[in-house]
């Protein structure tokens, strides 16, 4: 028999939004991800993913898949608290968005990450950032980094 899963990934409720904010603003004060405000979040409930320990039901981490165009997909805002991090919740949030977006028929995800290895793990490959024009002129003008962006692009391909 398998061990019971210590917890749960789902997608976000209404009553999620202030938790994920706050674990968001974390990660972004250490320079880790954009900051996402309340309004933005609310906004975008539906494109978030949870995962949520069963014992205490409390929020763990979360993950974003994010529609850009009729063929690309953004994962973004993937946090898992520091006291959950090396159990495999990012990698099954991780997984949760790449379901939903071959469920819906999209041909390619991407990322900016520092967490580069994490995500070739999971069978994404670095690419330039340029190729994402979309990208550039929705997020990161208003990102405090812009123009002098650091992270790394990476991109999957879902039609293999």
């Amino acid at each position: 028999m398998g061990a019971v899963p210590e917890y749960q990934v789902s997608k976000a409720r209404i009553e999620d939004v202030v938790i994920i904010q706050k674990l968001l603003a974390g990660f972004a004060q250490k320079g880790k991800l954009l900051a996402r405000s309340l309004s933005e979040l609310y906004t975008n409930v539906r494109d978030i993913y949870v995962a949520r320990d069963l014992s205490a039901g409390q929020l763990m981490g979360c993950c974003s898949l994010h529609i850009m165009w009729d063929d690309l997909a953004e994962i973004r805002s993937l946090a898992v608290e520091q006291s959950h991090q090396g159990r495999g919740v990012g990698r099954q949030l991780l997984q949760a968005c790449i379901d939903e977006a071959r469920d819906l028929g999209i041909k390619r995800l991407f990322t900016l990450t520092y967490e580069t290895g994490f995500f070739e793990r999971s069978g994404f490959r670095v690419v330039d950032k340029n190729i994402f024009p979309q990208k550039i002129w929705a997020d990161c003008l208003h990102c405090p980094k812009f123009p002098e962006c650091d992270e790394v692009a990476l991109v999957m391909d879902l039609t293999t």
